[in-house]
């Protein structure tokens, strides 16, 4: 049995275009997309149509990310206030993009089970963890801390969102964290997916990297209207993407309580933020 999974697109055309390629190639038996198919990138509206295309054509499947579910949210929730709309402008342009084809969503599950024959290879895979679509498993988290994160009675966990691919190891409980096809933070620019394979019972894992035009994909950057109407967080998105290192949730610590509270705007921290890390 041979399964591919994939996470992290984030809107990246171009990567997912590589990356259907490759596995389409490869004609795995099962095909799953692990979240974030969505946002953070210029192009979510051609990736949802792609992905579509590939479900209907070929069966394959897909789960719930945590920006699937924040995009879908800021479609039925107005901001509480200014600054919040300028904060998450970048979401609501994915949700422009994608509001026709919502529906597509409804039957997104969070989780994915399935065995390779026997009771020793069931495959549980989900975006994040037990935890929830925002809790991924990364190689800085210690053994104690993976028990409420993993499910019981597993051969291989398999997820996503941290954007960092990662071979582990639990236990008797194989864990691999895809990293991500569109945005990955290891500091390499190259699409990421996963590989699995079972033989004689037991599951073989690989990190699959792959090139794409990143030319490409900087000008859906620029001419998909993203940078223009995302307000100015796009800005490090774009940087993230470009640097392949993870600045959102640093720029988050640092400012996003000051320009909540007025104290400073939400450009200029966003300037100083990119002029202190270049």
């Amino acid at each position: 049995m041979k399964v591919a999974v994939f996470s992290d697109v984030q809107a990246n055309l171009p990567a997912l275009e590589v990356a259907a390629d490759d596995i389409l190639a490869w004609r795995p038996d099962l095909v799953v997309m692990a979240g974030d198919l969505l946002n953070r990138g210029p192009c979510s509206r051609a990736c949802l149509e792609r992905f579509e295309e590939l479900r209907r054509a070929h069966g394959w499947l897909p789960i719930n990310g945590n920006h699937e579910v924040w995009v879908l949210r800021c479609g039925r929730e107005a901001p509480p206030s200014p600054v919040a709309a300028e904060m998450r402008a970048f979401a609501d342009f994915t949700h422009r993009q994608v509001a026709d084809l919502q529906h597509a969503f409804d039957w997104w599950p969070d989780h994915l089970c399935f065995d390779g024959g026997d009771d020793a290879s069931w495959v549980h895979i989900t975006h994040g963890s037990l935890l929830g679509h925002r809790d991924g498993i990364s190689a800085s988290l210690p053994d104690e801390a993976l028990a409420e994160r993993l499910p019981r009675d597993t051969a291989l966990f398999v997820g996503a969102h941290t954007h960092k691919p990662l071979v582990r190891r639990y236990g008797a409980m194989q864990i691999l964290n895809v990293g991500s096809v569109g945005s990955p933070f290891d500091g390499d620019t190259r699409a990421s997916y996963g590989r699995l394979e079972l033989h004689g019972g037991r599951w073989r894992t690989e990190i699959r990297r792959l090139a794409y035009d990143r030319a490409r994909a900087e000008r859906d950057f620029h001419d998909s209207g993203f940078l223009a109407e995302g307000g100015p967080l796009a800005r490090i998105l774009l940087v993230e993407w470009q640097e392949a290192r993870v600045l959102m949730p640093h720029w988050i610590r640092r400012y996003q309580d000051a320009v909540l509270a007025g104290e400073i705007g939400l450009e200029a921290s966003v300037t100083e933020f990119l002029d202190g890390i270049r």
